[in-house]
């Protein structure tokens, strides 16, 4: 049998979504890794660090290839984000990668202005 012709069980397209929502988190970086974990059915909890170091925690959700996702990060930073990914069985896991982006809603730092830094 074929294991990229059998489809994923729910569990690991949840697998497969955090891993989106947690890329998509990392707004701003060039490039950074994150995992995922089902916490219910459709949404995952996912950890990611981006290549400048900063670490992210978010929960994402998604259908088919396609998640959201809103995080925060070790600044205090609130960010949302969306993204597309795939991923294929390795061994007892899937191993995935997706593009995405997102945006800062709320920056600690500039508490009394927009995240964009633009005074109202």
């Amino acid at each position: 049998m074929n294991p990229l012709k059998r489809t994923a069980p729910r569990s690991w397209r949840a697998v497969t979504l955090g891993l989106c929502a947690a890329g998509a988190l990392l707004a701003g970086c060039a490039a950074g890794v994150g995992i995922g974990v089902p916490i219910l059915p459709g949404v995952s909890l996912g950890v990611g660090v981006g290549s400048g170091g900063n670490v992210n925690l978010g929960v994402g959700t998604g259908v088919g290839p396609v998640g959201v996702g809103v995080g925060v990060n070790q600044n205090g930073q609130v960010s949302a984000g969306a993204g597309v990914g795939a991923s294929v069985p390795v061994g007892g896991a899937r191993v995935g990668a997706g593009v995405g982006t997102g945006t800062v809603i709320y920056d600690p730092k500039t508490s009394g202005r927009p995240a964009s830094g633009n005074a109202p």
